[in-house]
């Protein structure tokens, strides 16, 4: 496995990580094998985080050099089979903008070899629910930073129900109000605490 690339993502390095991969490509490493070590080193982001040796600022600076990586990577990826370990649709809820704690999730899950859809901020339940239908994802995430919008977690699953679609996707929700007896009032299958945690709950949910 490319060490250099491995440690571009552990160390948040913005300025080196498409340089890094560059040169792997050219050396004529496969993509795949490129992506695995930026994978492995994201997979290590989480692990440090949750031992308490990262931080927010840490995991967003490795977050950042990850999707440098792979904006370098694509093209040469683009032509490359790639197998998901599953399709995770995310999005932050209606009235609600906010969205670091959603891409870090999104990062982290492509990091760990999901297929992420992201549908962005201030989402109405309909147009989750019509994700839903569209995408077919095997995990729904739903995020909320604010306690006068975390309700909007419930429109979005009482959606699901109305439309006959929530027996075909799994409802994980996360975010500082949101508690673990909440997401058990609003019916959800799984609740994260933070972005690291977020890995193991979506295969656990799997």
């Amino acid at each position: 496995m490319n060490e250099g690339i491995l440690n571009a993502v552990l160390n948040g390095d913005v300025y080196g990580i498409e340089e890094h991969v560059q040169q792997a490509l050219v050396a004529g490493e496969a993509p795949g094998e490129v992506l695995k070590a930026m994978m492995a080193g994201l997979e290590q982001v989480g692990r440090r985080f949750e031992a308490g040796e990262y931080f927010l600022p840490e995991m967003m600076m490795s977050a950042d050099a990850f999707k440098l990586g792979m904006q370098a990577l694509g093209p040469a990826l683009a032509g490359a089979p790639v197998e998901h370990a599953g399709v995770v649709l995310l999005g932050t809820v209606q009235g609600d903008v906010h969205d670091i704690g959603k891409n870090l999730v999104g990062f982290m899950l492509e990091g760990a070899g999901f297929q992420v859809i992201d549908l962005g901020v201030d989402v109405p339940a309909a147009r989750f629910a019509a994700a839903v239908q569209t995408y077919r994802p095997h995990v729904l995430g739903l995020s909320a930073l604010l306690t006068t919008t975390m309700l909007g977690m419930q429109e979005v699953i009482e959606e699901l129900r109305r439309r006959g679609l929530r027996e075909q996707v799994k409802v994980l929700v996360g975010g500082s109000p949101v508690s673990k007896r909440f997401a058990e009032q609003i019916g959800a299958d799984a609740y994260g605490t933070d972005a690291a945690q977020a890995v193991g709950l979506v295969r656990a949910l799997l």
